[in-house]
């Protein structure tokens, strides 16, 4: 089996941050991806905890064309399958099952899969997953812990989620198994329900600069 790294690859090598969206409100998923997408993150994760979640991507799919929208906290079989029929160009989960491996390997859609500890890593890669979400990445030992894996598990990228801010971001992206990182600051829960779409945009331009 392999990862689809051709289709996800360019995703996650394309901006330092994916935005890991919260969205309530479909009306606001559209506004949102074009404000993120304007100030240079295409690229975003919308997750699958709220009601909203799968018209949130149907709507962000059928109507930005300049963004890439995925889907993350896939849990099961359903959910990927739900999640790609909405328009989802890329799955993310927090963990992998033998359910959501077999889901992937049916999908034209390909997965992030989340992992932490080296078992876990090993696994995957026997799967001949070699990019994998680091989640919750602040929690499991942060960047520190990410480096102590770069040489035992070389060859391995991570996208490590959970507790990144602007003002760590980049203890994670100067690591050599880090290609991008996942984060929920560029669209702040006020400034979106607030309908402040320049703001973000600005806060979307200001995480690309971390590439630097």
């Amino acid at each position: 089996m392999t990862q689809k790294t051709d289709l996800l690859l360019p995703v996650l090598k394309g901006q330092p941050v994916i935005p890991v969206l919260l969205i309530q409100n479909v009306a606001d998923a559209v506004p949102l991806a074009r404000a993120l997408a304007a100030g240079g993150l295409p690229a975003i994760e919308i997750t699958l905890r709220t009601a909203a979640a799968l018209d949130a991507i149907r709507a962000v799919a059928n109507e930005v064309p300049e963004a890439i929208v995925g889907a993350g906290t896939i849990l099961n079989a359903r959910q990927y399958e739900e999640a790609a029929n909405a328009g989802s160009r890329f799955i993310v989960s927090p963990g992998v099952t033998p359910q959501l491996l077999e889901a992937a390997r049916s999908s034209k859609v390909p997965l992030l899969p989340g992992a932490i500890t080296p078992g876990e890593i090993m696994a995957l890669r026997e799967e001949g997953y070699t990019m994998l979400k680091f989640f919750p990445a602040e929690q499991a030992g942060g960047a520190a812990f990410l480096k102590s894996l770069s040489s035992p598990l070389a060859g391995t990228m991570f996208c490590p989620t959970g507790g990144i801010g602007i003002a760590n971001a980049k203890n994670y992206l100067s690591l050599p198994n880090v290609v991008c990182v996942g984060g929920s600051w560029v669209a702040p829960e006020n400034l979106v329900k607030e309908g402040k779409w320049d703001e973000i945009t600005k806060l979307a331009a200001e995480a690309v600069k971390l590439a630097a």
